[in-house]
């Protein structure tokens, strides 16, 4: 269980790539949807932020179109080899950016991105306030962050997550997204009963 709850933080090797294959048949639907949530007009340019298996790179280049660009930031060399690979393409075109680079350093230019993504990566981080504020930092006024995580009650009875995963309550990520200058919109729950997932939808804060 604590090599299985490693690898999901930071898949490496062979059994990464296996873990990385998948966190992308689990996660799609969730992923789907927080793309979706971001409400994306062609041409726009974001990023998914601990993108893992990169099934979050594959729908939102498709969300983009051909004029847009998908930044893909992660702290696996694994999956930014693998990435780097089957989108080399696209990334050869411009339409795709990775960085090798942690939730609380990301490598972008202030207000430069029109949406942002994160789904099941705040439990590897030890505070949320570095974090949200790269997020608020990077994004556009008019810009939108889909911050995903599973129900916490749920979480707490899988048996890896007691290897070094930090399972917070979802009003506590509210607040430190508040904190952080976003407000929650929406919290859309994808999945059935206690189990589902949340999406929190958050917009940046008008200065006063």
């Amino acid at each position: 269980m604590a090599g299985f709850a490693r690898q999901l933080g930071r898949p490496s090797g062979l059994r990464g790539r296996a873990v990385g294959a998948m966190l992308n048949r689990a996660n799609r639907n969730t992923v789907a949807q927080a793309v979706d949530a971001l409400s994306l007009p062609s041409g726009s340019v974001t990023a998914d932020v601990g993108f893992g298996g990169g099934v979050g790179l594959d729908l939102l280049l498709e969300a983009v179109g051909g004029t847009g660009t998908v930044h893909g930031v992660d702290v696996s060399q694994t999956m930014l080899t693998r990435a780097a690979h089957r989108y080399r393409h696209d990334i050869r075109s411009g339409r795709l950016q990775l960085h090798d680079a942690s939730m609380s350093e990301l490598p972008l230019p202030n207000d430069s991105l029109d949406g942002l993504l994160t789904v099941n990566t705040i439990y590897f981080v030890p505070d949320l306030a570095g974090p949200f504020a790269e997020f608020t930092r990077v994004v556009k006024d008019t810009g939108r962050v889909v911050v995903g995580m599973g129900d916490p009650d749920a979480m707490e009875k899988e048996p890896y997550t007691a290897y070094g995963f930090r399972i917070r309550p979802v009003a506590e990520v509210r607040e430190a997204l508040a904190s952080a200058g976003l407000a929650v919109e929406q919290d859309v729950r994808v999945g059935r009963g206690a189990a589902a997932v949340h999406l929190l939808v958050a917009a940046p804060v008008a200065p006063a």
